[in-house]
């Protein structure tokens, strides 16, 4: 009797799985079927792997755009120090001490007028103490040419100081340069600092010339003056007449 009920209920509980089972399957097929495709899912990965390095070549390609940007910003940045106008000034100074020669200045026609005068020949009309006076006046003139020169030597070495100091701003300057335009505006500056220098030089030497020159003329002049100095000291002149002389008077 036990034996037949366990079957009963055997018999009864398959019969509810299996109409359970039924109604399932009738009331959600869709969800009920799961197909697993493995090739669909291998080419699904290959694809996402796929679009992945796509992604990472397009950051790669911008970081590069990104770089290249920078470093043309580099490139063209301006360099932030400048030496034009300390170097314009010590030109500055160097033209005024030119420009301030005395007695003949740095003038063609200020040249040509004083040879032709003052170091020209000796006039044989002249007196003897406009020969004294001109003499004087070339003396004064080659002490003056002298003076110029030592003052001009005076403020090119006044640079010096200044240059050095503008020399070591644009090594510096050159050697921390972040691109190419500022390594070349620092070497334009120190070019531009080395013409400044030889504009130096070329003033110490012309005013050394000049000073060299007048001491010249006044030399070729004193030696034509003093010719005709002894020329009118050897001339003949009208000698000893006799005369009558009273000895003493009553």
């Amino acid at each position: 009797m036990n034996a037949h009920r366990c079957k009963l209920r055997g018999a009864l509980l398959a019969a509810a799985l299996c109409l359970s089972l039924a109604s399932f399957f009738v009331a959600a097929p869709a969800q009920a079927i799961i197909v697993y495709d493995p090739t669909n899912h291998v080419q699904n990965m290959l694809q996402a792997a796929r679009a992945l390095q796509q992604i990472n070549n397009q950051i790669t390609s911008l970081q590069n755009e990104a770089q290249s940007l920078i470093n043309q910003a580099r490139n063209l940045a301006h360099l932030p120090y400048s030496s034009l106008s300390l170097l314009q000034q010590s030109v500055q100074r160097t033209q005024q001490l030119l420009s301030q020669a005395q007695m003949i200045a740095f003038d063609v026609q200020q040249i040509d007028q004083a040879f032709a005068t003052a170091y020209g020949p000796a006039s044989m009309a002249a007196t003897d103490q406009t020969l004294i006076n001109g003499a004087q006046q070339r003396w004064r003139t080659t002490v003056a040419g002298l003076q110029d020169a030592m003052r001009v030597q005076a403020g090119v070495v006044g640079n010096i100081d200044t240059n050095r100091t503008e020399m070591s701003a644009l090594v510096g300057a050159s050697q921390s340069a972040a691109g190419a335009l500022q390594a070349t505006q620092a070497g334009n500056q120190l070019l531009a600092l080395q013409a400044q220098q030889l504009a130096d030089l070329t003033a110490v030497m012309a005013a050394q010339g000049r000073a060299q020159n007048l001491e010249a003329a006044q030399h070729a002049a004193a030696q034509e003056q003093a010719r005709e100095q002894r020329r009118r000291f050897l001339a003949p002149g009208t000698g000893y007449q006799p005369g009558n002389a009273r000895m003493f008077q009553n």
